[in-house]
């Protein structure tokens, strides 16, 4: 528990350094907490991520941390390609995924506040590839912000798993997430993917504007099944 209370103070510790940086451009929101938003990172810019997670108990009962640093980078014509590489401490041999992945926005309309997007993202272990296989997810999702200053926007949007190996759950579900304004730079965020299966979680947080191309999210995980299946969850992200 010792060494897990200093990663996070740690880790706060730099997301904090990470808020007093100088920014200047408008962020980009790849996504909610889990699921795909509906944007994608306008042509020519760059968007940089490092995602936290961690279920505060020691390794023996179910404890780990997730450290995801993730890179987006927009094509224009309203394409952006990515790569996550995701570290994972359990107290077992320590695991590595990484997950390049693409995104098209098929249909924006501002003044209707209706977005589409479609999507593709590849799991494939780097290491511990014993017992695990590599595998896709495929997407879709339809996004309405609604007017006023403190309009809410709701997405909403399927999602398939293509060779994912029997015995780990369901192969595909929806997915469900709300946006909704408190303050000019705090907003509620939550999002849900149904399923019974490694991204079966609703995660309810706030979102805090921490500069014109930045923002770090704070939230909590819950698993659609099993004791204990719960994480913190903290991300910061900026473009340029």
């Amino acid at each position: 528990m010792r060494y897990l209370k200093s990663t996070v103070k740690a880790t706060l510790g730099l997301l904090v350094l990470l808020l007093l940086s100088h920014t200047q451009l408008v962020n980009g929101q790849s996504t909610l907490f889990n699921i795909p938003s509906t944007d994608v990172v306008p042509a020519k810019k760059v968007y940089l991520e490092f995602d936290f997670l961690a279920h505060l108990e020691s390794y023996s009962n179910g404890g780990f941390q997730a450290y995801i640093p993730r890179a987006v980078v927009g094509l224009g014509k309203k394409i952006e390609v990515g790569v996550n590489v995701a570290f994972a401490r359990t107290g077992t041999p320590n695991s590595v995924e990484i997950q390049p992945n693409i995104k098209y926005q098929a249909y924006s309309n501002e003044k209707n506040g209706l977005a589409v997007s479609t999507g593709a993202m590849l799991y494939a272990p780097i290491t511990r590839r014993s017992g695990t296989n590599t595998f896709g997810m495929l997407y879709a999702n339809i996004s309405k912000q609604f007017k006023g200053t403190y309009g809410p926007r709701m997405t909403g949007g399927g999602y398939g798993l293509v060779n994912r190996a029997n015995g780990t759950g369901q192969q595909g579900g929806v997915m469900v997430g709300y946006e909704q304004p408190l303050h000019a730079k705090v907003k509620f965020v939550t999002d849900w993917f149904s399923g019974n299966n490694r991204f079966g979680y609703i995660t309810p947080g706030l979102a805090f504007t921490t500069s014109k191309a930045s923002a770090l999210y704070a939230g909590y995980s819950i698993g659609n099944n099993g004791r204990k299946n719960n994480a913190l969850f903290l991300y910061w992200g900026i473009t340029f």
